[in-house]
């Protein structure tokens, strides 16, 4: 690797912010005199690392991207056949350009704020209504994590119905179909284990529902070996006997076959990877999840919905938000916070573009080439699992057989699946070639007649049958709502794609200054190599040999954020913080189990965690204890000695975020471990703030055990309007042995803990983005990102404080890299949410919203902000004051002021009448910065943010604006 680069070309100075003059203005804002002093009086000395990181020297981002070339050439993409819920796709050219490679749709945040949300919020209710209607079941969610979680999702939630009123012993058993992926199995067996939920897994035939004792099932449809069965039968036996059926089913394969929501499914769980969206060896994809009008309040994750701005307008947001956990806390079912939803945008994109016709077309011609190998195949006297298929097939084979055509395949670049019960299978999708064909013949020793031929009028390959069974070939018509019908030309597509975004603020437009939430810099030559077909196009349970670059990768990311937290072991696997904490959290009850400690069971957790981090215990079969905080929003050291001291024989582990999430770096963190070591406990630390602690301190050198990370977060992951993520863990070496495996790639470590995640790392491919951050900052440039976080929360708070009270700071005054301003004096005036619209009239977006403290705003900058951005959002704020001032004092109108009725819309601003109190430029350009091209304007007005509608619609309604 080249350590030698131009001075001129140093990332660090491309990604931080603040350059030196400003550095020393704000310094003498903030009343420090160098940045050291500033982080002595921040970190307490008694945790301040002061040795640099073991971590390579930087390089430019030119040498990277050379670097990487030559690691890219270490994988080898061989056609992969295998199947297994990932495929091979075509994303069209105008979607890969306009949204995946477009900084205006992947460092856009989750959609909270819904005025400037309207174009991903109409992309997510176009994911929600492909799933809708292509599963046959009214409701969906804006997507999860991937399928294999999905099913666990569906199992957890019905679990939860089926024994809310059960007196006594629950429910407990959960069937699952010896033909569901193996991945997903294992998730499964993952999160029934400390629910102390049995998972059964057997033949569908073997099925038994009496004895009140099974509260659900899981079916394949299409089965793994392909196969495509009826299960009217055994789903109208277990709606008889109080029994849910969730089936996982291939969303390509329903444009065929009859939806399970039409034969009686509860739930349909699944990937939508194959819409568009490359295999990534293995991530980020977005996973479905559909269900019943009856489930509608228990569905996990987000729910796009319609609702209406001010003026009666159509205006979309966010529905049924009391499933988020930051409200459900412990009675929460599911820690769910982060979606995928990029990738969820992309699939809907894909149903856009190719609409009905199109996706039925790319459905038939993928199923009529599986045909035509099948019939080659049975020529040469192979036997075939089944008549009936979709696109994969189980071809019966001796294990000696298989391995003389597993040599052959590899040989002539072909990667098949070779089940561990024997045979082979293979999975056709939408890139299969007749050169395809005829090699993979070649390799079977199967002659072909065809050679190609014109395709049908829809989509099919002329003079072959197709081997859907006649009673299972859909009848019913879907995607025919006008946004799956308008698009079907790139003009009109991009356009659109155009028009969507123009609607959302994104970091392309300013600073978003989400406290917790960390968005900071994407940048685009971190990006770039994530869509390389080197990259892009591998399998997940590809040969491992196949993979060295990605290998090469995975060991020198581990290897780096084990030095930067101050730990030994680093596992990928988890592809979200909620997931990561649920492995941290698994991986400590696995130790304790070890030690025959079973019993230790309880959970303290402060109450000003996560509101992830209660219900991620709970799913880890933990009780959790709640620890006060003291008046400075410190963790309360005698209330936590006190519990510990009730919960010592019992106690498993302590979960804490630091610096703390009221933005405090506490300074008793070493004593609150020691505490809870000395009980025989763990502790988990939640790294949503370690972009505070990179080469400054670690978890290690803290005291903790395990910690997960947000790499769309610390790492620069971009957010992507509410995902992907990625929730790595590092650990020490007592809890390294229980880091989690998984069945179809060696993973883990020597006691593994089972799957958290349905592939082996994760969400493989956007982990190049954090590599790449490492790789471009180096030791040096990762300690001054944490410097410079510090430095522009304490610019904000010095330039703030005296129209707004900061809540919380450290021992010294100081915040740490977010800060929470108190907006409760101001509640006659102002509320959170009327200075959070407001804040959009000035440009920007709001920070998080009354938390962790109700009536309260928390602000983080990140590094990448500079002095001018600052300024902008500072002078903002303070005319915010003063426009509530006003208010108080009688100047301006109680009730029609422009806090009351942010944000002002274009449309209102320009129309003939002005009905308020107040001067239209008052409330469009209130400061002088916004006449210099800097003024967003929201499409809608204020939207109804009241939660927990009745009757919502979830799905695209056909109403005016979208009449063709």
């Amino acid at each position: 690797m080249p350590v030698l680069t131009p001075r001129f070309d140093q990332f660090q100075d491309r990604h931080l912010g603040p350059d030196a003059t400003a550095t020393e203005a704000m310094l003498k804002t903030i009343g420090a005199a160098s940045l050291e002093e500033l982080m002595d009086q921040t970190v307490p000395a008694n945790i301040r690392d002061r040795e640099p990181l073991d971590v390579a020297p930087a390089i430019s981002e030119y040498y990277y991207l050379q670097h990487l070339k030559s690691i890219a050439k270490r994988n080898k993409v061989n056609r992969s056949f295998i199947g297994m819920g990932y495929y091979n796709t075509v994303t069209p050219s105008v979607i890969l350009r306009n949204v995946f490679s477009n900084p205006g749709w992947y460092t856009q945040y989750t959609p909270y704020q819904a005025e400037i949300a309207q174009g991903r919020l109409e992309a997510l209710l176009n994911y929600q209504t492909m799933v809708s209607d292509l599963t046959g079941l009214p409701v969906a969610n804006a997507s999860l994590l991937d399928e294999g979680t999905a099913a666990a999702e569906a199992m957890s939630m019905f679990y939860g119905q089926r024994n809310k009123r059960v007196k006594g012993d629950p429910v407990s058993v959960f069937l699952v179909s010896d033909q569901v992926l193996p991945q997903t199995i294992a998730v499964l067996e993952t999160r029934a284990e400390p629910l102390n939920i049995t998972v059964e897994v057997k033949p569908v035939s073997e099925f038994e529902f009496a004895e009140n004792r099974v509260f659900g099932m899981l079916l394949q449809y299409p089965g793994a070996n392909g196969i495509v069965e009826d299960y009217r039968e055994v789903v109208e036996q277990a709606t008889a006997a109080n029994v849910f059926t969730v089936v996982a089913a291939d969303l390509l394969a329903l444009t065929l076959l009859t939806p399970p929501g039409e034969w009686g499914a509860d739930a349909v769980v699944g990937n939508s990877q194959r819409f568009g969206v490359p295999m990534g060896f293995g991530g980020p994809h977005a996973a479905y999840f559909a269900t019943t009008d009856k489930y509608k309040r228990q569905i996990p994750g987000r729910i796009i919905g319609v609702s209406q701005d001010r003026f009666g307008n159509y205006a979309l947001r966010m529905a049924l938000q009391t499933r988020e956990q930051h409200i459900r806390r412990e009675k929460a079912t599911s820690n769910i916070c982060t979606a995928q939803a990029l990738l969820a945008n992309m699939a809907g994109f894909y149903a856009a573009y190719h609409g009905a016709e199109g996706l039925s077309a790319i459905a038939r011609r993928t199923h009529h080439f599986t045909v035509l190998l099948a019939n080659a195949l049975a020529s040469a006297g192979y036997t075939l699992a089944s008549e009936s298929f979709f696109d994969t097939l189980h071809i019966g084979a001796s294990p000696e057989k298989a391995s003389e055509i597993r040599q052959k395949a590899e040989m002539e670049g072909y990667n098949f699946f070779y089940p561990t019960e024997g045979g082979i299978r293979l999975s056709f999708d939408e890139s299969v070639a007749t050169t395809d064909l005829t090699a993979i013949c070649r390799i079977f020793g199967a002659s072909l007649d065809y050679q190609g031929a014109e395709l049908t009028e829809n989509g099919g390959v002329g003079g072959v049958e197709d081997r859907i069974p006649e009673g299972l070939k859909r009848t019913s018509d879907f995607l025919t709502h006008p946004n799956f019908r308008k698009y079907r030309t790139e003009t009109k597509m991009m356009r659109y794609l155009k028009r969507l975004e123009n609607k959302d603020l994104s970091l392309v437009h300013s600073m978003i200054p989400l406290g917790s939430c960390t968005m900071k810099l994407n940048a685009a030559t971190q990006l770039i190599p994530v869509s390389w077909p080197e990259f892009a196009d591998i399998h997940p349970f590809a040969p491992i040999e196949q993979a060295q670059g990605y290998k090469q990768i995975f060991a020198e990311l581990e290897k780096d954020l084990a030095e930067i937290t101050g730990f030994t072991s680093c596992s990928l696997q988890p592809n979200s913080g909620a997931s990561g904490e649920y492995a941290g959290l698994m991986v400590i009850r696995a130790y304790h189990h070890d030690r025959n400690e079973e019993h230790r069971d309880v959970a303290i957790i402060p109450e000003s965690a996560h509101g992830t981090n209660p219900a991620s215990a709970v799913m880890a079969g933990m009780k959790v204890v709640v620890v006060k905080s003291d008046d400075a929003g410190n963790i309360d050291i005698d209330d936590l000695k006190e519990k510990v001291a009730e919960n010592k024989d019992n106690l498993a582990c302590l979960m804490i975020t630091y610096p703390s999430t009221f933005g405090v770096f506490e300074t008793g963190v070493v004593e609150i471990c020691e505490v809870v070591h000395e009980a025989g406990g763990m502790v988990y630390m939640d790294g949503a703030n370690m972009n505070a602690q990179v080469g400054l301190t670690s978890p290690g050198r803290i005291g903790a055990d395990v910690c997960h990370l947000n790499l769309h977060k610390t790492f620069a992951i971009p957010h992507g309007g509410g995902g992907p993520g990625m929730g790595p863990i590092c650990c020490n070496e007592k809890l390294a042995p229980f880091l989690p495996g998984h069945p179809l790639q060696t993973t883990g470590g020597s006691k593994a803990t089972k799957a958290v995640s349905a592939a082996p790392w994760g969400s493989a491919s956007i982990l190049l983005i954090s590599y790449a951050y490492i790789k471009m900052l180096g030791a040096k440039g990762l300690k001054a990102a944490s410097e410079y976080a510090i430095l522009n929360a304490n610019y904000i708070k010095a330039r703030i404080e005296n129209d707004y009270d900061v809540l919380f700071t450290g021992e010294n005054g100081r915040a740490a890299h977010e800060l929470i301003i108190d907006l409760r004096p101001f509640k006659s005036v102002m509320s959170a949410g009327d200075l959070a619209k407001r804040l959009i009239d000035y440009g920007f977006h709001a920070p998080t919203l009354s938390w962790p403290v109700a009536g309260t705003v928390m602000i983080e900058p990140t590094e990448s902000e500079g002095k001018d951005e600052l300024d902008r959002f500072c002078d903002a704020l303070i005319a915010i004051r003063a426009e509530a001032d006003a208010i108080a004092r009688g100047d301006a109108d109680a009730e029609d002021n422009v806090l009351t009725n942010a944000p002002h819309t274009i449309a209102e601003i320009t129309a003939n009448e002005w009905t308020h109190a107040y001067s239209r430029e008052q409330a469009a350009f209130p400061l002088p910065y916004l006449r210099e091209g800097l003024k967003f304007w929201p499409s809608v007005g204020r939207v109804d943010d009241g939660y927990g509608d009745r009757n919502f619609v979830c799905t695209c309604p056909p109403i005016e604006a979208y009449a063709e």
